[in-house]
């Protein structure tokens, strides 16, 4: 990695150019940048969601979703570098297999609410999305490992399992959306 910021304040991205980690200079609003930006704040919405009350291994599995989202970001700054390793991809399919599995299965969408972790979660999910969509956008601009696609997109579906996991906690469910068909299947009960 470049060198480690001594100086928080130095006034190089007054010009609307930002540093990237590899020593070149790129307008702000470059998709690069975009995607370090969504990537960023997906790490901040996960840090204010391990603020709630969460299950011990929820805990840890978000801490360590927040290293390797940093390592995301490392190698989003540095074009060509590989920071994010498919292992990471490999545990969030594992914690998906096994929260998933604690569920009763969907029977209706269901909205994003709840108790106010499960909804942080959602926050957490919706961000992910934006975050991947930003990450595709550069792909199909620049070469781009598979890698952080991969992971962003499992983040997002393993947070709406966890919004649900999160709704269970002290006896909660899930918050259903009143659709036309739930109201008639009631109303022919």
């Amino acid at each position: 990695m470049a060198n480690r910021l001594s100086q928080i304040a130095t006034r190089t991205g007054d010009n609307g150019t930002t540093g990237l980690g590899d020593n070149t200079r790129v307008s702000k609003d470059s998709l690069r940048v975009h995607a370090m930006g969504d990537v960023d704040e997906l790490n901040s919405h996960i840090g204010l969601l391990l603020c709630e009350e969460l299950p011990a291994g929820v805990r840890e599995l978000l801490v360590e979703v927040q290293h390797q989202l940093f390592n995301l970001g490392g190698e989003l700054s540095i074009p060509g570098f590989e920071l994010l390793k498919p292992e990471a991809v490999a545990l969030l399919d594992a914690a998906l297999a096994e929260h998933n599995a604690q569920l009763p299965r969907l029977a209706e969408f269901i909205l994003p609410a709840g108790n106010r972790a499960a909804s942080q979660a959602h926050v957490c999910r919706t961000v992910a999305r934006r975050a991947e969509r930003a990450v595709v956008a550069l792909g199909a601009a620049e070469p781009l490992k598979e890698t952080p696609r991969q992971y962003l997109n499992r983040l997002s579906d393993l947070m709406f399992v966890l919004s649900r996991v999160l709704n269970r906690m002290n006896g909660g469910d899930d918050v259903y959306w009143k659709s036309e068909r739930m109201a008639r299947a009631a109303s022919e009960s």
